[in-house]
């Protein structure tokens, strides 16, 4: 567990203060669901902020632990680091901008007030400077160990996969354009060039998350994708935890087996729901083919985790028999 209980001292302190800007939004967005009834799209203005503040604090926070981990490029990972949460903070600080005027941030393509024009540059940029950054800080920990087989393989599934969430937006915003005119809470039309939707460029209404109930959407595999380096490290500090009671468990290699056959399982997760969208399809509306994929990546997942295991134990066990003989001769 020593390799997860890093003094919060001695972590990236400009992501952490991005991060704690990020849950202060989380509040205020919070407050404003509640006492501002002004909505864009049918949602309410401050859901976006809310959500970018919860993925940005999240991430953030990873970063600025992960950091710590370097061995190499310390110096290029803190200028690197503070870049992007100086990119964070002015992305979603210009999201939050927009959400409060009751106006759209991203893909407006015509609105002409100075607020406007002000902000459609760091929209546009911030997001190229994040990915940048968040691929040189990914470059930086892969080319070393940042602990051992265990965490190194949890960091390193999860960056890759957190990089590809990135990637994904981007991708649809250059491949799907869907020129429309939309109402602000103002009552203002606003053209926009895009949207989230895949088949329905304004599809909403998932409970919490907003996506898609009516066609696909490509913040679902961004979100999974981003998230998962936390999924797995989380996964990692379990698996340390219970090296205490498990036997089994204590032997590094097992531990990065497991952490492996669920990055391998996260992955097809990823892929799967990416496929989902880019068809067209709400993720709580899978057909038979979206089904069968996720079946076999459970089936593969599943086999890969109970070998490891099975495996694990019987080595255990044959080291302990092995054991009885030597102890008995020594008494």
């Amino acid at each position: 567990m020593t390799s997860f209980l890093t003094p919060v001292r001695t972590w990236h302190r400009p992501l952490l203060f991005c991060a704690t800007l990020m849950l202060g939004l989380m509040l205020v967005a919070g407050v404003g669901l509640v006492v501002d009834g002004r909505t864009l799209l049918d949602e309410s203005v401050w859901v976006k902020p809310l959500k970018f503040g919860f993925a940005f604090a999240l991430y953030a926070g990873t970063l600025a632990w992960l950091l710590t981990k370097l061995r190499k490029g310390k110096r290029l990972g803190w200028w690197v680091g503070t870049v992007f949460a100086l990119a964070a903070i002015t992305e979603v600080g210009a999201i939050t901008v927009q959400a409060a005027r009751g106006t759209f941030s991203h893909f407006n393509a015509g609105q002409t007030d100075p607020v406007t024009l002000a902000l459609v540059p760091i929209l546009t940029y911030g997001v190229m400077i994040v990915l940048v950054t968040q691929v040189l800080i990914a470059t930086v920990v892969l080319i070393q160990r940042t602990g051992g087989a265990t965490l190194n393989r949890a960091i390193r599934a999860g960056l890759a996969l957190a990089t590809f969430g990135t990637l994904v937006p981007l991708y649809w915003m250059v491949a799907e354009i869907h020129p429309r005119t939309v109402i602000d809470a103002n009552g203002n039309q606003i053209p926009m060039y895009q949207g989230h939707g895949i088949g329905d460029p304004d599809g909403h209404g998932m409970l919490l998350t907003g996506w898609s109930v009516t066609g696909g959407d490509f913040r679902v595999p961004h979100f999974f994708a981003l998230h998962g380096i936390q999924v797995l490290l989380l996964l990692a500090a379990v698996l340390a935890a219970l090296t205490a009671k498990h036997a089994w468990l204590r032997a590094e290699k097992v531990r990065a087996r497991l952490v492996g056959s669920a990055a391998l399982g996260y992955t097809g997760l990823v892929a799967v729901v990416t496929w989902q969208a880019w068809r067209g399809q709400s993720l709580i509306r899978p057909d038979t083919a979206t089904l069968a994929a996720f079946a076999l990546v459970v089936l593969i997942t599943a086999f890969a985790t109970i070998w490891t295991i099975l495996a694990a134990k019987r080595a255990t066990e044959q080291a302990a028999t092995e054991a009885e003989p030597r102890q008995m001769a020594a008494h």
